[in-house]
């Protein structure tokens, strides 16, 4: 079981998170870098993540990586859905621990709000299938906004090869020497899709009441635990409420985390 923290402990003493020492409460969140070509960490990673370490943070976590190519949120993002990706951040996540930090990956899908440029390309805008974009997909067919097209509704096969990838992708982080994951389910992006019912219309047993909403977050929770070793920590990200009358609530998120917390 996850250890607890005493009351009263200050931020740079050292803690356990289940069989990970963290030597300060600091951590280095995830974000995006926009230096990847077709997932692949490059030097920029090395160096970026590496000086975290060396700065004293106490956890140093990559940037959204994409579990499949199509669930990125811009081509130049990072990856780990093929075997190729292993190598660099292997050396990246040796350097981290090297330098007295855990190494953390989280893993992400950008369903519907995936084909964006990046921030200085057209203002990060939807890149249509004409300029290089590809399809995007989501609980529903209900775009993000009016600039973006329309997106597929997952159907069961590609409910399964969601939770596969998040499976295999966090097999392949731990041969690259991860000791954290952290699931993305927030900003508005695949799995926070499905929390929502702003964007989750669907009738089926992914869509509707909080317990088939949180279904697609349950089978990756599940599914990457199954390969994460039980001393490695793993992460949620929320976006804890939509601030928007119909939407994902506070309420939902602490009854989800509690359900959570009983899948490891």
């Amino acid at each position: 079981m996850p250890q607890r923290a005493p009351v009263g402990t200050h931020l740079f003493s050292p803690m356990l998170l289940r069989g990970v020492e963290i030597r300060n409460r600091v951590g280095v969140s995830p974000m995006c870098q926009y230096s990847s070509e077709d997932g692949y960490a490059t030097d920029w990673h090395l160096v970026h993540l590496g000086s975290r370490a060396v700065g004293g943070a106490g956890v140093v976590m990559t940037e959204a990586t994409a579990v499949t190519p199509e669930g990125r949120i811009s081509n130049r993002d990072l990856g780990l859905w093929e075997e190729g990706h292993i190598e660099m951040l292997s050396r990246i996540f040796s350097f981290v621990a090297g330098a007295g930090a855990v190494p953390g990956i989280q893993l992400a899908h950008a369903g519907r709000k995936a084909s964006t440029a990046p921030p200085w390309e057209g203002g990060g805008g939807p890149v249509p299938l004409s300029e290089g974009g590809w399809g995007a997909v989501a609980p529903s067919a209900v775009p993000f906004n009016e600039q973006h097209a329309v997106p597929t509704a997952l159907d069961q096969a590609g409910l399964d090869a969601v939770v596969a990838a998040f499976r295999t992708s966090a097999e392949r982080a731990l041969r690259a020497r991860a000791q954290v994951i952290e699931i993305h389910a927030a900003h508005g992006y695949l799995i926070h899709e499905f929390l929502s019912p702003l964007a989750n219309k669907r009738d089926d047993a992914y869509g509707g009441p909080l317990r088939h909403r949180t279904r697609l977050l349950r089978e990756i929770v599940e599914g990457v635990r199954s390969v994460w070793p039980e001393r490695y920590p793993l992460f949620v990200r929320f976006s804890v409420t939509d601030w928007v009358e119909g939407g994902w609530t506070i309420e939902e998120a602490i009854d989800t985390t509690r359900e959570l917390a009983n899948l490891g």
